[in-house]
């Protein structure tokens, strides 16, 4: 299996084909419609010397789009904006700890949308973080100095690149 370095497009590409490819997502997640996106914040140790957000837009169990966005698009676009730490988010990924069970300890925030509407939500995360796990990930603190250079200029690329 393929390793993808966390939180590249690489990844999330390879994650929506995954979701797509599979109708037990479409099933477990017909109830959802949603715009949820995930704020990672920086971390210049992780080589994140910026926040980065991306999102998941679910129609009806459907996943339309996953993908970076700006700022900008965030905050008009997304139903929900959820943020962590990148050490955080990795555990959630890792499954070392729950969904809900962080974000009512405040280790995740709510920067935009109703907590009623997240924790509706909650019941489906598993389903979603299996979605985004469907491949090997290799996180930041996992790097070599070299592979995390590396990944510091990539990750500068890509937001270049898309302008996010």
């Amino acid at each position: 299996m393929a390793t993808y370095r966390y939180c590249t497009p690489e990844w999330l590409e390879e994650s929506k084909q995954r979701t797509r490819s599979q109708p037990k997502y479409q099933k477990e997640l017909s109830k959802i419609t949603a715009k949820v996106f995930y704020r990672i914040r920086a971390e210049s140790d992780w080589g994140i010397e910026a926040d980065i957000l991306f999102g998941g837009v679910v129609d009806h169990g459907e996943l339309l789009e996953l993908k970076f966005y700006s700022e900008e698009e965030a905050k008009r676009e997304a139903d929900f904006i959820m943020a962590a730490s990148p050490q955080e988010w990795k555990k959630i990924l890792r499954k070392e700890n729950k969904f809900l069970t962080d974000f009512m300890l405040g280790k995740i925030s709510l920067e935009q949308g109703s907590k009623v509407g997240v924790l509706g939500l909650a019941p489906y995360a598993p389903t979603f973080i299996d979605a985004l796990t469907e491949v090997d990930l290799q996180f930041p603190d996992e790097m070599s100095p070299g592979e995390l250079e590396a990944f510091r200029d990539d990750v500068r690329e890509f937001r270049a690149n898309l302008g996010v």
